[in-house]
Parts: C-alpha cells; structure tokens; sequence
C-alpha cells in the first residue's frame, strides 16, 4: 500500500473500500488494537509544533485523507494519495459492515449526542450493531467511567469523537487498556457524530464536491475561527515546500548539465 507524505505526515493512498476491506480484515484475524487517523490540514499543522501527535500520526495503522486541503497538496507535491475518507464516512461505512465481530461503541461528543447518533444510524442501515454510547472525557479522571462501560458492552471497533488532537493521542495512550477489553480498532472521527446526529447541520453535498465544507462550517459556527487560522499556515507551508522542490530539481538539472559538458 502507497504512502504520500505531506509535510511530514503519511497517509495512505487508500479510497473508502480499501479501509473497509482492511477493516473486515483486521476483524477476521484479532490481534492487537489498530488506530486509524483521518488527517486534515490541521493534523497536519499540529502535528508540525506536536511532536507527541505527530509520533502517534506516524504510528498509526491506517491513515487517510480527510480534507481536500490534504489531496490538494498531494497533488501539488507529486504525492499519490486516495480520495477523501472523511470521519463521517468512515463511520457510515463501518456501519455497513455485516462482519459477525463489528461491535460499535460511539464516544464523546456532548450529551446525548452519541446515543442520537446510533438511532440515526440503526434507522439508516438497518443491521449495524451499535453496542453502546457515552459522551465522556479525555480527561483522565474521565477514563474509569469508559473503561467500565466498554468492558459492559463488549465493542470491537471504537470511534471517538473528542476532536483533534485530544482524540488520537487518547487512542494511543489507552492503546492496552482498550486492547485489553476486545477493542479492535478505534478511530478519531471529530465532529462526525455532531453531524450524523443532526445536532449540526452538515454542507450540500454540492458545497463538499468542490471542497469548500470548510467555509460553510465557518460560515454556520464562526466560533471555530480559532481552529481555521491553520489553513494559511498549510497553504503557506505547501507552497514553501512545492517551491523547494522544484529549485532543487532546477539545482540538480543544472549540476547534470554541467557534469556532461
């Protein structure tokens, strides 16, 4: 499997059903917990001043693109990479599984949210199984609570939603512990629940196709300002390394040149 790498930061060159095929996989042959990241620009950039984060990025055992921002760059660097696997779709398709192991437990998110999502999602694909709920913490006073709860339920895949990048250095910290109660898999997926519970209106899918989710997101929750001062940076961070490249490959057809004379 390819592996681009933006700016420091690998993601795998896999569509949806690539990830669910290694899904599938991984519960058909039980061994340690897989992590899976959906990298954003703001991964991206955290990850750049993070370096606990970005050891858990690199760690990670599948990770895939989320913002177009990401695929955008990987074509302006060369990279091949995948289409979009976002957190909303990489739930609404976990959801379509019909592995007899695919246990669902959904966690975090404000209350009741999570447990709005599972209804959402057991009325819009009939067959998932979704073993529990609960908003919870990342807090670390906050994990006996989970752990109680899973270890009630019995879930084989984990999807957090506690955002960036509380969520995936979660995953990674509690990596035994979850393993140990039957976890799987576990994925950070953002504000996925958010959405699917209808809690938070998601862009038309025209507005997603021409990849401006992030200005409508802006647009409809302008308290997350803060959180898109990270697309300069990236933009700027792209173009610096595209324009390094290729003044390192006009230094390098030059040196040839002079090399043949």
């Amino acid at each position: 499997m390819a592996r681009a790498n933006i700016l420091g930061v690998a993601v795998d060159a896999v569509d949806l059903d690539a990830v669910l095929a290694r899904i599938d996989g991984w519960l058909s042959a039980p061994g340690s917990l897989r992590q899976i990241v959906t990298v954003n620009p703001e991964f991206i950039v955290e990850a750049r001043k993070n370096s606990t984060f970005a050891d858990v990025l690199a760690q990670a055992d599948l990770a895939t693109a989320d913002g177009i921002g990401v695929v955008l760059a990987a074509r302006m660097l060369g990279e091949t990479i995948g289409p979009r696997v976002t957190g909303v779709a990489l739930t609404e398709g976990i959801a379509t599984l019909r592995h007899p192991a695919a246990r669902i437990f959904l966690l975090g998110a404000g209350p009741g949210i999570a447990a709005e999502a599972a209804r959402q999602l057991a009325e819009r694909f009939p067959g998932v199984t979704v073993v529990g709920t609960h908003s919870g913490s990342p807090d670390d006073d906050g994990f006996a609570e989970i752990e109680r709860l899973i270890a009630r339920a019995q879930p084989t895949i984990l999807l957090v939603a506690f955002g960036h990048p509380r969520q995936d250095l979660w995953i990674a910290q509690h990596r035994e512990r979850l393993a140990q109660h039957g976890i799987l898999v576990a994925a950070g997926i953002g504000g996925t629940l958010d959405f699917l519970s209808g809690h938070v209106r998601r862009a038309p899918s025209w507005v997603r196709r021409i990849g401006l989710e992030w200005l409508y997101r802006l647009i409809s929750q302008p308290w997350r300002w803060r959180r898109q001062l990270a697309l300069p940076v990236f933009v700027a961070l792209v173009a610096r390394e595209r324009l390094r490249g290729a003044l390192g490959r006009t230094g390098n057809g030059r040196q040839a040149g002079r090399r043949s004379q």
